[in-house]
C-alpha cells in the first residue's frame, strides 16, 4: 500500500510539473468548484442529497478497497458503480430538470414581479376567507420543478387565479374539494389532484392527510404549498418538507412574497414573520398592506 502511495505521489508529482498552468488550471478548478456549490445548493434538504451521500460513501469504499487489495469487495463495487452515469440520471431526473429550468428561467423569464403580486394577493384572500369558514384547502405552487410526474387523477381546469374560483373549488359540496389546486405560471392549471403521501412518522399530532400530502409533494419537489385545515381553520405552508404552522393571513402574505420573491430554499422562522409584519404596521413606514 505504501508502495502505491507514493507512485501515486510521484504520477501527481509529474503531471503539475510537465502540464500545470496556473491561469487556465485554476480557473478550471474555480468553475468546476462553483458548479458543484450550486448543485449542493439546488439539492439541499431533498432526498436527493441522501442519494448523493450514498454514492460518495460507495466510491469511497472502493477506494480503500483499491489501497487494501480487497479483491471481492472491490469487484462487488466495480460492478454496482459501471453503470453510475445511467443511475446517476434516473435518480437525480427531478433535479436535472429543475436545474435546466433554473437556467432557462434565468435568460426567459416567465413569472413577472406584477404576476407574483396578484398570485400572493388571491391566494391570501382565498386563504384567509376558506380558514374563516373552516372550509379545508390544498394549494400547490408549481416552481421550478414540474409536478406532472407526480400528480394524478386532476382535473384540467386552466383558469386565471381568483379568490372566487379556488373558494368554489374547496366548498365542501364540490366534487375536488377533498384534493390539491396546482397553480403553474400563475393560472389554476388543475384541480382535485392527488399528492404523494410522506412517510415520515415524526411529524406533529393532529395533521390530516392535507397536511401529509403537502409535506409529501414537497420532499420531491421544490413547490410551494398553501394548507388551510377544516379542523382548526388554521393556515399553514410547506417548503422542502418543512412547515410553517398557525399563520394568518397578513403572516401568510408576508411568508408567500418571501419565498416566491427571493426563491428561498426554506422557510423563515415564526418570529422573523411576526417581526417583518411589526415593521410594516408601523405608523409611516409606507409598508402597510391592507388585508
Amino acid at each position: 500500500m505504501l508502495e502505491y502511495l507514493g507512485q501515486l505521489m510521484s504520477d501527481l508529482v509529474e503531471f503539475f510539473d510537465s502540464r500545470f498552468d496556473p491561469f487556465r488550471d485554476t480557473l478550471d478548478i474555480l468553475l468546476v468548484a462553483g458548479g458543484i456549490y450550486w448543485l449542493l445548493l439546488l439539492i439541499r434538504g431533498t432526498r436527493a442529497i441522501q442519494i448523493l451521500v450514498g454514492l460518495i460513501v460507495l466510491i469511497a469504499l472502493t477506494l480503500v478497497s483499491q489501497l487494501l487489495e480487497l479483491a471481492a469487495l472491490g469487484l462487488i463495487l466495480e460492478r454496482l458503480l459501471e453503470p453510475a452515469v445511467v443511475i446517476i440520471v434516473i435518480l437525480f431526473q427531478n433535479d436535472i430538470r429543475r436545474a435546466l429550468a433554473r437556467v432557462g428561467r434565468g435568460i426567459f423569464p416567465s413569472f413577472s414581479n406584477a404576476q407574483e403580486i396578484q398570485v400572493v394577493e388571491e391566494i391570501v384572500r382565498a386563504a384567509g376567507s376558506l380558514s374563516q369558514r373552516r372550509h379545508g384547502a390544498l394549494i400547490v405552487l408549481e416552481r421550478e420543478s414540474n409536478l406532472g410526474d407526480l400528480i394524478e387523477a386532476g382535473v384540467s381546469v386552466d383558469a386565471s387565479l381568483s379568490k372566487e374560483l379556488l373558494s368554489s373549488i374547496f366548498q365542501p359540496s364540490s366534487p375536488m374539494h377533498d384534493g390539491a389546486v396546482v397553480i403553474q405560471e400563475g393560472r389554476v392549471a388543475s384541480a382535485g389532484c392527488i399528492l404523494p403521501l410522506t412517510l415520515r412518522t415524526d411529524l406533529p399530532e393532529g395533521l390530516g392527510t392535507r397536511h401529509r400530502a403537502a409535506v409529501g409533494i414537497t420532499e420531491e419537489t421544490d413547490a410551494l404549498v398553501v394548507v388551510v385545515s377544516e379542523e382548526t381553520s388554521s393556515i399553514s405552508v410547506v417548503l422542502g418538507g418543512e412547515m410553517l404552522r398557525g399563520l394568518d393571513a397578513p403572516r401568510l402574505r408576508v411568508v408567500l412574497r418571501d419565498v416566491l420573491g427571493g426563491e428561498r430554499k426554506e422557510l423563515p422562522e415564526a418570529s422573523e414573520v411576526t417581526g417583518r409584519l411589526e415593521v410594516a404596521e408601523e405608523p409611516g413606514s409606507g409598508q402597510a398592506t391592507a388585508s
